[in-house]
């Protein structure tokens, strides 16, 4: 086997080494940020379910105060008549 040979081989061997370690470093970075976006998303998400229980639990007693203060002004109503009278 020629120089030339061993040494292009010597070259291609050090070069496949050197790209199989950069794309496993490169691999290992993108899955470790993918997993902290994942835990951000995850955490927002968690927030805003809470928040739309939070409103659902709003939404649900609207109704029921609306009703309360249609009574409220029948009953201030008849008393302002009760007195006028």
């Amino acid at each position: 086997m020629s120089e030339a040979i061993l040494v292009a081989l010597i070259t291609g061997g050090v070069s496949l080494a050197g790209v199989v370690i950069t794309c496993m470093a490169t691999a290992k970075k993108t899955e470790k940020a993918t997993a902290v976006a994942q835990a951000i998303t995850d955490t927002k998400i968690d927030e805003l379910t809470r928040e739309v229980r939070l409103h659902n639990g709003f939404a649900q007693r609207v109704p029921v105060v609306e009703e309360q203060i249609k009574v409220i002004n029948h009953r201030i109503a008849d008393l302002e008549n009760d007195q006028k009278h």
